[in-house]
């Protein structure tokens, strides 16, 4: 049995590279899983299940091929693309997971999975934006707008965090580790996988009580560098691997 999971494609059109990368990597390297879960940020934005144009449409037939083969196909909202919903999950064949979900990796050994963003605790600017992006009357309310102005305002919230961004540290962005060891005893779990912070790495830690935790960080991909990121459960091995987009049709 073979899990994958990614993050952070940020899939756009502008970016059409990127784009056949991913149907790519669903076609070939993704092929052979039994289940992906998709844990945040497929898109850079998702203005609602009603604004499908040819550039949504195409990574939603390939997510539909993808789900019609056999597989499970799990997907977590991020925090660009928030507003994905029931109908994208009809139309792709996926399932629609909360933030934070738990699994079970080996018999019942259990791994939590986030997109990672509810983590970063000491970005007070973002919790805020976060708590209201995440609220249900908020969301109702955006999603009542206009297709145009709702586009206008996923422009200028893409805008407004670049420049906020630019002027922050890197360990306010990155995610707290008193967070990450208070959820993880929340939830009795010692593994957990997550994404958001574009910063790929496996940390080894020391729970309270003594027991050894991992936190396994998924990579952004990015065309320009040629490169993707997953976390692949073979069995009960989990390993942080990362792969060229470029050649995902040659393996």
């Amino acid at each position: 049995m073979t899990t994958l999971f990614i993050a952070d494609l940020h899939l756009q059109q502008d970016t059409p590279e990127l784009t056949r990368a991913f149907l790519n990597y669903l076609e070939y390297r993704a092929r052979d899983a039994d289940a992906l879960y998709i844990m945040g940020d497929l898109f850079e934005s998702w203005i609602g299940d009603d604004a499908i144009d040819d550039f949504e449409q195409e990574v939603i037939e390939a997510l539909r091929r993808f789900s019609d083969g056999g597989r499970h196909l799990y997907v977590m909202h991020g925090n660009r693309d928030f507003l994905l919903g029931e109908r994208f999950a009809e139309l792709t064949g996926a399932i629609l997971v909360d933030d934070p979900a738990i699994i079970t990796i080996d018999k019942d050994v259990p791994a939590l999975l986030m997109h990672g963003d509810s983590l970063c605790t000491q970005d007070g600017e973002y919790m805020q934006f976060r708590a209201m992006t995440r609220d249900p009357q908020w969301q109702q309310q955006t999603l009542a707008m206009p297709i145009e102005q709702r586009r206008q305002l996923a422009d200028r919230m893409r805008e407004g965090s670049g420049s906020a961004n630019g002027s922050k540290s890197d360990d306010i962005m990155d995610v707290s580790q008193e967070a990450v060891e208070e959820i993880m005893e929340q939830c009795h779990v010692r593994t957990l996988i997550h994404g958001h912070t574009h910063r790929p790495d496996v940390h080894d830690f020391r729970l309270h009580g003594d027991e050894v935790a991992k936190r396994y960080v998924l990579g952004d991909w990015d065309h320009e560098r040629d490169e993707g990121w997953e976390v692949r459960l073979d069995g009960i091995t989990l390993t942080l691997e990362h792969f060229s987009l470029s050649e995902l049709p040659y393996h």
